[in-house]
């Protein structure tokens, strides 16, 4: 199971991510109580684990810009939340090497996922980053041909629970783990990648990827 820890703000809050078996850590670069500045998320970047995959989050950046702040700040994968074109992505696609492609719940826009050219697909709450859990019976116009990153109100209490009735590829937590807007509780950490990695350690998907896509277990061979 595939634990993304979301909504990274210090140094100290991704290693303790990473030392808790975190495989992804993601830095916010939209608007929100956890955005972070591309110089701060590059300090952190370069003390993470080479296995370990810093991820940029934007909403409705231009293009050109997302790929900017992802060389710059060393990261290799980049998720995109907003009204991005199919075109829009394909473009951060080939310039950043993984692309996450995060939808709300129940959008028909997942049935036309293949024009973005993404490599992993999102489903979130209909309010991004609320932290709102939503019924997760909406996930299952997910596309089979891409893993499932699932975020949305999870929390360590629910997460579990959430592994079993929708069987992601993968899991994506902020507020869930957090102790204030910002920043980690270690406790909520611990438990939450614990009980995830836990409830479903061989989640079908897992291979999912393409090819030439890369997946994040191996993203550093691109």
């Amino acid at each position: 199971m595939f634990v993304k820890i979301c909504g990274i703000t210090s140094e100290e809050d991704a290693l303790l991510a990473v030392a808790q078996g975190a495989d992804a850590v993601g830095f916010v670069f939209a608007p929100s109580p956890r955005q972070v500045a591309s110089g701060l998320a590059r300090d952190i970047a370069r003390r993470l684990p080479a296995d370990v995959l810093a991820v940029g989050v934007f909403r409705n950046e231009a293009p050109a810009r997302v790929v900017e702040i992802c060389h710059f700040a060393g990261l290799r994968a980049a998720q995109l939340h907003g009204h991005e074109s199919g075109e829009d992505c394909r473009y951060v696609r080939s310039k950043v090497g993984l692309l996450i492609k995060g939808f709300p719940a129940g959008s028909h826009e997942l049935e036309r996922f293949d024009e973005y050219h993404a490599d992993i697909a999102l489903i979130d709450s209909p309010m991004p980053g609320s932290g709102q859990v939503f019924d997760w019976s909406l996930a299952e116009g997910a596309p089979s041909n891409r893993p499932l990153l699932l975020a949305g109100g999870l929390t360590p209490d629910n997460v579990a629970d959430a592994i079993r009735r929708v069987r992601p590829w993968g899991v994506d937590v902020s507020s869930g783990v957090e102790a204030s807007p910002g920043r980690k509780d270690a406790l909520k950490v611990s438990r939450f990648v614990a009980n995830a990695k836990a409830a479903d350690p061989a989640a079908p998907g897992a291979d999912g990827l393409d090819e030439h896509a890369g997946a994040p277990f191996d993203w550093q061979r691109d």
